[in-house]
């Protein structure tokens, strides 16, 4: 069986029930769009998603590549404990302003640091600070794999990786993808196969919005 289809109003009775947001989280989108950031962060049901994985995987302290203006940020800051941490690393300046303003909206700067910069330069320097119980790479797709032979170096055993964006718009399947579509797809597949294939994980791919590769460090 392949499962029962997800319609508009059965997703609206999951989100309603499971993943209602706040007023802050739903200003926050059109607020980020007013200053030209795009539209592309996760959908509420994937914020709880998260929230869901931090409990089972008793996360205290949680690593995040690509903030965007700070939603995904606010949903895994809140399952946090008062002590733990979460460090997110985004490039473009703006993004990673807006994330530190909208954090400390959310009364959550004391949890929440924000480091500004290139991942692939940031992700060596956080040697020192790990473990990390859970990683979530949401940022350049072409560069998914580079972040994650980082993250299974800062990821404790038992701990999660998790990239956004696996089914890639529901193209990643495909043999015969549209030019346009083989810059995005084409990296997501690559990814996708090393949480496969690699022994070090257990890994599936979850249809949650635009799907959620989940890998638990062996």
């Amino acid at each position: 069986m392949k499962g029962t289809p997800i319609t508009e109003e059965l997703h609206a009775y999951i989100v309603e029930t499971f993943a209602p947001e706040d007023d802050l989280l739903k200003r926050l989108p059109a607020e980020a769009e007013a200053k030209g950031i795009p539209q592309i962060h996760i959908s509420p049901e994937q914020g709880k998603f998260l929230q869901v994985l931090m409990g089972a995987a008793g996360a205290k302290k949680v690593l995040e590549v690509g903030s965007l203006f700070g939603y995904s940020t606010i949903w895994m800051a809140r399952a946090l404990p008062p002590d733990g941490k979460l460090i997110t690393i985004e490039l473009d300046p703006l993004h990673a302003q807006t994330t530190r303003e909208n954090v400390a909206r959310a009364g959550l700067a004391d949890r929440v640091e924000v480091r500004e910069g290139d991942a692939r330069a940031i992700l060596p320097q956080l040697a020192g600070e790990a473990p990390f119980d859970l990683a979530f790479i949401d940022a350049e797709k072409a560069e998914y794999l580079d972040y994650m032979d980082a993250a299974l170096r800062l990821v404790r055993k038992g701990g999660l990786i998790i990239g956004d964006n696996a089914s890639a718009r529901g193209l990643v399947w495909r043999t015969d993808l549209p030019e346009e579509e083989r810059g995005f797809a084409l990296p997501i597949r690559a990814f996708n196969q090393r949480m496969a294939s690699d022994s070090r994980l257990l890994s599936l791919l979850v249809p949650i919005a635009d799907g959620m590769c989940v890998g638990v460090v062996r």
